[in-house]
């Protein structure tokens, strides 16, 4: 029987988009749902798009462990694309690692609160680094601090800027983390 995937996003979800497609084949698992917190994220054109599961929900379904784990109740596992809130701890026990994100960065360098998107990747460029990447790690009860499933690095050229280093972290992004799902579920 195949693993069945939950993906949490936000916003556009070309993670959510990129892993949806890598599984498409597989015999080992399936992204059956797709679960947001804002009603008008691109990502819920993307599970329309792919004949998925939809659920959207508010912070107080999410602090709802009843309701929230009854609508999880067929989920094997959930992969954060893009999401932004802090994952509460009856989750993380319910699905011990079987939940994963990806950071933008080499943790543990440039992550907590707050850090997500271009405020990562302006950070990077604002201390001059050499290199950047990817932090695909499990979710614990605090902001980038799980244990590390994979790290992917990229180098930084005296040219680029924060925008130029952001597309290299998605390219990145969009090859590894339907790998390391893989490789985890």
């Amino acid at each position: 029987m195949k693993k069945r995937i939950a993906i949490f996003a936000s916003g556009a979800g070309s993670n959510a988009k990129a892993i949806i497609d890598y599984f498409k084949h597989s015999e080992k698992s399936t992204v059956a749902m797709i679960a947001t917190n804002n009603p008008n994220a691109g990502v819920l054109e993307i599970a329309i798009q792919n004949n998925i599961d939809t659920f959207i929900f508010s912070k107080e379904d999410l602090q709802n462990e009843s309701f929230f784990l009854k609508q999880l109740s067929d989920i094997d596992f959930i992969v954060l694309a893009g999401f932004l809130w802090l994952i509460p701890s009856y989750l993380v026990k319910h699905f011990p690692n079987r939940i994963i994100n990806i950071h933008p960065a080499l943790l543990p360098k440039f992550g907590g609160k707050g850090m997500y998107g271009m405020r990562v990747h302006e950070a990077v460029y604002a201390s001059h680094e050499t290199e950047t990447g990817i932090t695909i790690h499990f979710v614990n009860e605090h902001y980038d601090e799980g244990t590390y499933i994979m790290q992917q690095k990229v180098s930084i050229d005296v040219n680029d800027t924060p925008e130029s280093i952001a597309n290299k972290v998605l390219q990145l992004e969009h090859q590894w983390y339907p790998k390391a799902v893989e490789q985890t579920v």
